[in-house]
């Protein structure tokens, strides 16, 4: 019985020293087929389409009409016909201020202007009279030329009084608060029985405001300044109306840098016909500097080791279930979009994922982008 132990043990050695030969065999000896596992890939196509080149800028927009109006004229406000927010006509009346002592002053200076005329017609049949003793000779030299005097003197004193007369009455007519303009009432700053002073005080008594065209007024830095030209559209929004987009188009660029900010300000008009913006809304916008048709183009993020100075870029087309590594030479770009001038075709497959853990002649496992 020792011996058959004996054997049995020794043969049981023999089988593990076996099994651990087999084992290091198998992990020692050739590489196990099947090769890399297909790497998975988002492609989209090379699509042929309009692109823009804009340039981001913030602002804000102002009425680019208004008017602050003030009295002419000191008195003491006896009516006003407006409230804020109300629409006006140009010469639509706003106010009036008291009358009565302008009415006294014409009344007195008409009175005046009469007496004048009496004088001068009193003058001029003197001087009628001067005229026929001459004929006869039985008046002076010197007495002719007092009578025609006469006469020179209550016309003058006749003009002078319709003059203060015309002053009167057109002080008296600016007593009367009138619309210089079409527009809103934004400001109402009088009430009756305030006394207004002549173009006195820094607050107007009413502010006129015409919404309907207004200046949005935004900076660009000087960097992107020799892109922007005069004519071309600035498409924006405001948070007060975040659903809809507003166009303007520009209408002055300042010829001067700010050397603080190192930009320069252009002014876009904008046509703001139902009202919907408010002067003073602060905006964001871009200013389209370029506008093609028919520029093929990728996502942005197709683009490997981009060299935006010698504008080349590596990308990975995708041929079957293998990608290849092309050299592509760009152009322009939007942000998202970028131009393509040479290196691959409208309709190629091009990976903008999962491009970085690939390499030529891998095989993909490919899924469909945006855009395809």
């Amino acid at each position: 019985m020792t011996r058959i132990s004996s054997v049995l043990a020794r043969i049981v050695v023999l089988a593990g020293l076996a099994a651990m030969a087999a084992c290091s065999t198998e992990s020692n000896g050739a590489p196990p087929t099947g090769g890399r596992p297909a790497v998975a890939v988002t492609v989209a196509p090379v699509v042929e389409a309009s692109l823009e080149q804009s340039i981001e800028v913030v602002g804000a927009v102002q009425p680019k009409f208004s008017a602050d109006v003030k009295s002419e004229v000191t008195g003491t406000v006896r009516e006003v016909y407006v409230t804020e927010w109300v629409p006006v006509k140009k010469g639509q009346r706003l106010a009036r201020l008291d009358t009565s002592e302008a009415e006294a002053r014409i009344a007195a200076l008409e009175a005046v202007e009469a007496q004048g005329r009496v004088a001068e017609s009193r003058a001029r049949r003197e001087y009628e009279r001067a005229q026929q003793l001459k004929e006869f000779g039985l008046i002076t030299p010197q007495a002719f030329d007092d009578a025609r005097s006469a006469v020179e003197a209550a016309e003058a004193a006749t003009r002078a009084a319709a003059a203060q007369v015309a002053a009167a009455e057109t002080g008296l007519a600016k007593s009367l608060i009138v619309a210089p303009m079409d527009g809103v009432v934004a400001f109402r700053g009088v009430s009756v029985g305030d006394r207004v002073e002549n173009m006195g005080g820094d607050a107007p008594l009413f502010r006129i405001v015409d919404n309907r065209l207004l200046d949005l007024t935004v900076s660009v830095p000087s960097s992107r300044l020799a892109e922007v030209r005069v004519g071309q559209p600035i498409d924006f929004s405001t948070d007060a109306l975040p659903d809809r987009t507003f166009t303007g188009q520009v209408r002055f660029i300042n010829p001067e840098i700010d050397p603080a900010s190192r930009s320069a300000r252009v002014v876009a008009e904008v046509v703001n016909r139902d009202g919907a913006l408010k002067g003073g809304s602060f905006v964001k916008g871009r200013i389209v500097v370029e506008r093609r048709a028919g520029v093929r183009q990728v996502p942005r993020e197709a683009l490997l080791n981009w060299n935006l100075d010698e504008r080349t870029a590596d990308l990975f087309v995708a041929k079957g279930d293998q990608v290849e590594k092309q050299r592509v030479h760009t152009g322009s770009s939007n942000g998202t979009m970028v131009e393509i001038t040479s290196g691959v075709q409208t309709g190629d497959q091009v990976v903008v994922r999962g491009g970085f853990s690939i390499r030529p002649g891998d095989k993909v496992a490919i899924t469909t982008g945006e855009g395809a």
